[in-house]
């Protein structure tokens, strides 16, 4: 089973990878236009469908340009993060899955607004990308949920008997029995 673990580390690590260049490049793109990514019409079509489903202006649609290109840009650090988490773990000690999760979450928020305007406006390159995106993130996260089931349940039992031994010893006095008002 310790292949199927690597496969799996290998398999976050390239989905984390695959979403800090795309959605950073994006983020990236979208932050240093002069429009924020309005002036690329079939890459911001869904701003604009959200906008008029909104009812914003020219200054709101700016506005919510340079809200999702903030969004993406910041999940893509996450998961940047993740992958660099995923190096220092080679070096030693545990990638932490969390951080990975957490940008993921982003990833399909986005997706997800952003795949509902593209069907309405019947932009279907636009609904790939954001289903691919969906995949992914589905992907990694069953991933990541795979990787949890390979830590040593050892571990596990080890720290839930130290946590009720603790409490035991903080709830009860010493000597008492059980409470029970039926017998």
């Amino acid at each position: 089973m310790r292949k199927a673990s690597r496969a799996t580390v290998a398999m976050i690590l390239a989905i984390a990878l695959y979403f800090t260049v795309s959605l950073g490049f994006d983020g990236l793109r979208a932050l240093t236009s002069p429009a924020y990514g309005l002036d690329e019409v079939w890459r911001s079509q869904f701003i604009f469908v959200l906008g008029g489903m909104l009812g914003l202006g020219p200054a709101g649609l700016i506005k919510l340009a340079a809200f999702f290109a903030a969004v993406k840009l910041t999940a893509a650090v996450v998961c940047g993060l993740h992958v660099a988490d995923r190096f220092r773990a080679l070096a030693g000690g545990k990638a932490n899955s969390e951080i990975l999760e957490g940008g993921l979450i982003l990833v399909v928020l986005v997706s997800i607004l952003s795949v509902g305007p593209a069907v309405w406006s019947n932009n279907g390159a636009d609904v790939r990308d954001q289903a691919i995106h969906l995949v992914l993130a589905a992907l990694a996260i069953a991933l990541c949920m795979v990787e949890r089931s390979f830590d040593t349940p050892a571990e596990t039992e080890e720290a839930v008997e130290a946590v009720e031994g603790a409490a035991a010893e903080v709830a009860l006095p010493k000597g008492a029995g059980w409470f029970s008002p039926w017998r």
